[in-house]
């Protein structure tokens, strides 16, 4: 979800602004993608890399992050929506993880759209993550190194649960993946858009949908 700052600044506005109208961008798209069948839905919140920006920036931005989940409790709730998070959880502040977590807890059993949320995550992270946990394993004896198969390494993943990538979007006229989903994204197909983030819209999804029912999956395979 990409552009809100530089959306923000074309505007005159501070970045953070930005974010915050990414944030009703957010509940579009969930609620697009929810009436579109759509069984899970990965957003790229916040990157390990993300960090790094300044101070003020961060701290709204996880200000902002609270009030999402607060917010839209009682939406997810109602519309039987799954919330649940990848990346290292436990260096968000612990206001936010305590709203997060409570919200995952009490929404694990919900049948419908499975919503993620990609916070304080990066994809040679999860990658390296899931390597030590197999190590750890095989350390203690319960599997064997020539064991291990794509299968299983996709399991040890923090994605595990959600499978392969069918479709990555990413908005403002960025052309590259960003460390996220790396290994789930290995057949993925990608949609490129040049709007900024908070200029996304309903339309901008259904072009993307439309642009994806196009493509030839063929994943390495010859097509008929």
């Amino acid at each position: 979800m990409d552009g809100n700052g530089r959306w923000a600044q074309s505007q005159g506005f501070h970045r953070v602004a930005g974010h915050r109208q990414g944030a009703k961008t957010v509940d579009t798209v969930v609620t697009a993608c929810r009436e579109r069948g759509v069984q899970h839905l990965t957003l790229y919140a916040f990157s390990s890399q993300n960090w790094t920006r300044p101070s003020l920036e961060i701290k709204a931005l996880m200000e902002l992050l609270a009030e999402y989940v607060r917010r839209e409790r009682n939406k997810i709730m109602n519309n039987n929506i799954r919330l649940t998070a990848i990346g290292s959880i436990d260096q968000l502040p612990e206001s936010v993880r305590k709203a997060l977590l409570e919200l995952m807890d009490a929404s694990r059993n919900n049948t419908g759209m499975t919503l993620c949320l990609a916070l304080s995550y990066g994809g040679q992270e999860e990658i390296i993550a899931a390597v030590q946990k197999l190590c750890r394993e095989c350390v203690a004896g319960d599997i064997r190194p020539e064991n291990i198969d794509s299968e299983l390494f996709s399991k040890a993943l923090w994605s595990g649960d959600m499978g392969p990538v069918d479709l990555m979007i990413r908005t403002s006229g960025e052309l590259r993946l960003s460390n996220f989903l790396l290994w789930s994204c290995a057949y993925a197909e990608f949609f490129f858009s040049d709007k900024m983030w908070p200029e996304f819209d309903e339309n901008d999804l259904n072009m993307a949908f439309a642009a994806y029912a196009n493509r030839d999956r063929r994943y390495g395979a010859v097509g008929k």
